[in-house]
């Protein structure tokens, strides 16, 4: 029953959301819209950011189980973006208030768990050195991202990825084989 309660307050945000500004939203609100009363809101959350916190770390739990394998970063980042834009109306709002920190924190998330897929693959590298690049990576990222976002999602993400990939092509392996524990003087030049 509380799943099915979070879930029905997560729904009532999001419908409202569709008519005003996450900063204009109330409780109250929610609770009128999804038919609960206020102590029931509280005994799942304990402000609005929290439902919102709560809704984005369901999302990014439900994207990364539900995840296909992609063969490459620039698959998985699309598919990052597409997510982010269904979910525009919520994201934007999120965005746009004081709560920026925890989009930024989902988006981590999500890139993390993505890039650590390709970094996993047959390099023998510290797990210190294979967080470095990972960090790296998704800090950049998410700063393209967030750039996007800011934008208002005009450009179109395939347009952005393949943009990325001529940028960055080849540089995750580059960078996994310099950090490479089994590397020789070669491999540093690369």
């Amino acid at each position: 029953m509380s799943q099915t309660t979070k879930r029905a307050l997560e729904a009532s945000l999001k419908k409202l959301l569709l008519q005003k500004p996450l900063n204009k939203i109330t409780i109250n609100d929610i609770t009128e819209d999804c038919g609960v009363n206020r102590m029931t809101f509280y005994y799942h959350f304990k402000d609005i950011y929290d439902l919102v916190d709560w809704i984005m770390v369901e999302d990014a739990a439900k994207a990364l189980e539900g995840r296909q394998s992609f063969e490459n970063w620039t698959d998985a980042f699309l598919d990052i973006l597409h997510q982010v834009q269904d979910n525009k109306v919520l994201v934007m709002n999120v965005y746009r208030s004081v709560s920026r920190e925890q989009l930024e924190q989902y988006l981590y998330k999500l890139l993390d768990s993505m890039l650590r897929d390709f970094v996993a693959q047959g390099f023998t590298v510290q797990d210190s050195d294979k967080q470095f690049i990972i960090d790296f990576y998704k800090y950049a990222l998410v700063g393209m991202a967030l750039e996007w976002i800011r934008k208002d999602m005009k450009e179109d993400p395939v347009r952005m990825t393949e943009r990325l990939n001529v940028l960055l092509h080849g540089e995750l392996e580059r960078a996994l084989r310099r950090f490479r524990t089994d590397r020789s003087p070669a491999d540093l030049d690369d």
